[in-house]
């Protein structure tokens, strides 16, 4: 008996080792998604689980993310107290749907993995409307899908974001939700919120999972978050502008020896501009030549140019951040003046009654007003229209530069340059575009609040022309109030992308190579080293690629971050150090959104802000453009439905 026993004993020892392998495959054999609370890493993101109430806000939400060891990672929590400040997340979000084991990709489509828009939060505009992913990629190494919304979504706007069974895993199963669950009568399954979540969470998210009817797949994860507000401080800016009485633009500006002088050159006078340039605070200077011979593209079409000082209020504070207000019932704060020098070219000819037509230039990143506009201001006042130009934030050197007009038979007229560089990093020299973007503690703002700031100088611009500008000082207007349009180049067409869909008096325009969002024009094109400068100042610092040999600091620096462009096959990442450049890349985007021309372009004709018309625009841009990349021009497009 002891034998038969002992026999029996082997026998199902023998056949459960031989089973063993397939009873394992058993209990593992489906691919899970993770949810861990409190980590945005192990669990699906965007979520408002990382968010708080705030009835300030036009989300009544307050992004509230947790922070590392911010010893180790200072630049990520520097990161995070900006993230903290806005009411939502990005509006292009960098998706991420942690898992247990690796997924077959190609299953992976906006039929599997997709956004439901759940209303504006002031309107309910956009409810229902179905946005599907792009840029796939698999981090090998964390077990995590990363996508983007196919499309830019919507300002202050609720999503939900679906995860389906129709994703699967290597061996073609359904892949499973975090924990077991049973379905609603929808074949909902309604694990879908871990009981570290608020109850205020757990109740919008499960809400919003049953308004899902007729589902092809069964959800297996979900999350509920809100997008961040894009354009509620410049519009609140634009309204305080234009219910102030501005003082007139002043012309008489010019100095001589024998005292203040309207500076006004009619063209047959003008024999040439020096401008003095302050690079130094010495201060030093750098002596070049304003291009006057430009303005012979079209001879005899350009009667005179024209400089003018009038005062913008400044909502930038010293770090060259705009504060975060509630978006809801907060004001943005004047924090000081800005005395700005304009430059105006009148054309030739017989004025029209009501002035002449006047289109506001925006010049280049590193240009001034004394570059890109003197070359089409000829061209411009062929047609009759008026060209006027300022220097951007942080651009045209020093405050302390100035122009010496050289005139026929007269004397010199010295003006002021209205440079607006500052020596931010306290070296000694001013660098053509310092001064531009925040740096330190809050690098991750970047150009956003130079950017805005720029527009809010053109309003207040588009302010003084709808109060009456009278240069040559006859007591009548030199330019149309009702006749305003903007033209721009590269930076130009940045900020003035974003003027477009802000500044309701304009009436038209046209951007010449604008692209976005700014860290993906650096990371794409000519100025990817700054990117990389930006890395490597990180604490502690990312780059994962060595300098280059025998290339100067900063062009040396090299990092590879791996992304797919759009509409590319899935990648498989498995470049050591690549997803953590790709969250820094993401959470740039998501703070300067409110400066990205991106974000705003659905309002120039798509879905322009209330009190505001569509504005008919060209949008011009170079094929292979090596500066401002063409994906970043097509992001443009596509958001405004401009093609």
């Amino acid at each position: 008996m002891f034998n038969a026993i002992h026999s029996r004993t082997l026998i199902a020892a023998a056949v459960l080792a031989l089973l063993a392998p397939f009873a394992t495959s058993a209990l593992a054999d489906s691919v899970r998604v993770r949810d861990e609370a409190g980590n945005p890493d192990g669990a699906l993101f965007p979520s408002n689980r990382y968010t708080v109430f705030d009835g300030t806000q036009n989300t009544l939400r307050r992004v509230k993310l947790p922070k590392p060891n911010c010893t180790v990672r200072l630049s990520d929590c520097q990161d995070i107290d900006i993230l903290n400040g806005l009411d939502g997340f990005s509006t292009q979000p960098r998706i991420t749907v942690p898992l247990t084991g690796a997924i077959n990709l190609a299953t992976v489509t906006s039929s599997t993995v997709y956004l439901l828009n759940l209303g504006d939060t002031l309107s309910g505009h956009g409810f229902g409307e179905r946005v599907g992913i792009n840029q796939v990629s698999w981090d090998s190494a964390n077990l995590t899908l990363v996508v983007q919304s196919n499309e830019l979504l919507q300002q202050h706007s609720r999503y939900l974001l679906v995860v389906t069974d129709g994703v699967r895993d290597l061996q073609g199963k359904k892949i499973k939700p975090a924990r077991d669950a049973d379905d609603d009568a929808d074949g909902v399954a309604m694990a879908v919120s871990n009981q570290g979540d608020s109850t205020e969470y757990r109740r919008d998210l499960r809400d919003a999972v049953q308004a899902l009817h007729g589902t092809q797949n069964r959800i297996v994860a979900a999350s509920y978050f809100s997008t961040q507000s894009i354009s509620a401080d410049l519009a609140k800016i634009n309204r305080q502008i234009k219910q102030a009485s501005p003082a007139a633009v002043n012309f008489v500006i010019g100095q001589t020896a024998s005292g203040p002088v309207r500076a006004l050159f009619p063209l047959a006078t003008l024999t040439g501009i020096q401008f003095h340039r302050q690079t130094g605070t010495l201060p030093a200077f750098t002596l070049s030549a304003v291009p006057t011979s430009a303005l012979g593209v079209a001879p005899g079409a350009v009667a005179a140019v024209a400089y003018g000082r009038y005062s913008s209020p400044n909502y930038a504070n010293g770090d060259k951040v705009i504060p975060a207000t509630g978006t809801l019932t907060g004001l943005p704060a004047v924090q000081s003046h800005n005395d700005l020098i304009v430059q105006v070219f009148l054309p030739a000819g017989s004025k029209p009654a009501g002035g002449w037509p006047v289109a506001l230039f925006g010049h280049g990143f590193t240009d001034s007003m004394y570059g890109a506009p003197w070359t089409v201001a000829a061209t411009l006042a062929q047609q009759g229209i008026a060209t006027v130009a300022i220097n951007v934030v942080g651009h045209g050197g020093g405050a302390l530069g100035t122009l010496t007009v050289q005139r026929l038979n007269a004397a010199p007229v010295v003006v002021s340059a209205g440079g607006r560089g500052i020596d931010q990093d306290g070296n000694g020299s001013i660098d053509s575009t310092e001064g531009s973007s925040a740096v330190g503690a809050n690098n991750i703002v970047g150009s956003r609040d130079g950017l805005r700031q720029t527009v809010v100088d053109l309003m207040q611009l588009v302010r003084q022309i709808e109060a009456g500008v009278d240069v040559d000082g006859d007591g009548s207007v030199d330019l149309d109030a009702h006749r305003i349009y903007y033209a721009g180049q590269s930076f130009g067409g940045i900020y003035g992308t974003i003027f477009l869909g802000a500044e309701p008096s304009l009436k038209a325009g046209v951007p010449n190579v604008p692209g976005g969002s700014i860290a993906e024009v650096a990371r794409l094109g000519g100025f990817r080293f700054l990117t990389a400068l930006s890395l490597a100042t990180r604490q502690p610092q990312l780059l994962n690629l060595p300098p280059t040999a025998g290339v100067p600091f900063p062009f040396n620096l090299n990092f590879n971050e791996n992304l797919p462009l759009r509409d590319m096959p899935p990648l498989v990442n498995t470049v050591p150090g690549a997803q953590a450049i790709d969250v820094v890349l993401d959470r740039t985007q998501w703070a300067t959104q409110a400066g990205n021309p991106v974000s705003y372009a659905p309002f120039i004709r798509k879905q322009p802000l209330a009190g505001q018309a569509p504005k008919p625009v060209i949008v011009q841009f170079a094929k292979g453009d090596e500066t401002v990349a063409n994906p970043t021009t097509s992001a443009i497009l596509r958001a405004g439905g401009l093609a």
